[in-house]
């Protein structure tokens, strides 16, 4: 069994630079994660140096030994097109700048024929896309120092004639390639809760032995659907997947939270939830800082 290069038994969070001053306050974070294509080169596109820039608020979480993760959206994994190289490149650069355990992407494409979708599209359940998704790991991993782990998605629709499973389809993949797997709970709720599916079971079908760590986050009903929008508080039928799943596990697991940011105590208070969720070390609030 694969032990992941994070912390055992960390709960972590989603860094975010609305969200620094109430992150910097919080005693019991494990690590954190942080979107790549907002850390911006220092050098110009192309140059021989491609330093990143690390902002202080998160260079200063580095310097108390709180490990980052660099999160990808826009690598287009699961594209039929190679990936971008200077993105590939991008992600390993985030990496080093901030001495990463391992980088994240995800499950998906995003553009097509020099067109920008603006989101994580699903890729169909095939064995052309499982060879293409193999081929576009294999081209990142080049540039990368440090393992990857790929993001299952949440979807509102499915390609029609698939040949595997979802459990099945990741499952190859990671046998495939040796990836881990970033485990979305959250996401597997949500396209279970759309299908007509027991949550329970689709998580407990997946590859857990290959998960490096787990994304948590909330959502909201929208025209008859769960929508994963990351701005909500966690459901209590999300938090009850994590107790399920958790428990004896030492999986980190970290909370998403992009848009609608609530009061530090709050936010603490969502953490403690997912903590007391997983039978894991209580995340508490130093003070009550504003939002710098």
């Amino acid at each position: 069994m694969s032990t992941s290069p994070l912390p055992a038994g960390a709960v972590g969070i989603g860094w975010r630079r609305e969200i620094c001053g109430i992150i910097a306050e919080l005693d019991g974070i494990g690590f954190c994660e942080v979107i790549a294509e907002t850390l911006p080169r220092q050098g110009r596109r192309g140059a021989a140096s491609r330093r990143v820039a690390v902002p202080e608020e998160l260079a200063e979480l580095l310097a108390g030994g709180i490990p980052a993760v660099p999160h990808g959206i826009s690598l287009s994994l699961g594209g039929a097109e190679p990936v971008d190289e200077q993105r590939a490149l991008h992600l390993g650069d985030c990496a080093r700048a901030l001495g990463a355990p391992l980088v994240s992407e995800h499950i998906a494409f995003v553009r097509a024929a020099g067109l920008e979708a603006g989101h994580l599209l699903p890729v169909p359940r095939t064995r052309e896309a499982l060879d293409a998704l193999q081929r576009n790991i294999f081209h990142t991993a080049v540039h990368l120092d440090v393992p990857l782990a790929v993001e299952n998605i949440a979807t509102l629709f499915e390609w029609p004639d698939a040949e595997y499973t979802e459990a099945e389809f990741l499952t190859e993949l990671v046998e495939r390639t040796g990836v881990y797997l970033l485990l979305d709970i959250a996401n597997v709720y949500a396209n279970a809760r759309n299908r007509g599916l027991d949550p329970l079971t689709e998580l407990l079908r997946l590859p857990t032995e290959r998960v490096a760590y787990c994304h948590i986050a909330g959502g909201s009903e929208s025209g008859g659907r769960y929508i994963d929008s990351h701005t909500h508080a966690v459901p209590a039928e999300v938090l009850a997947l994590v107790a399920e799943f958790a428990p004896g596990r030492s999986t980190p697991l970290m909370l998403e939270r992009d848009g609608n940011y609530p009061p530090a105590s709050e936010l603490a208070a969502e953490l403690a939830a997912i903590a007391a969720a997983a039978q894991r070390t209580p995340i508490t609030l130093r003070t009550d800082p504003a939002y710098r």
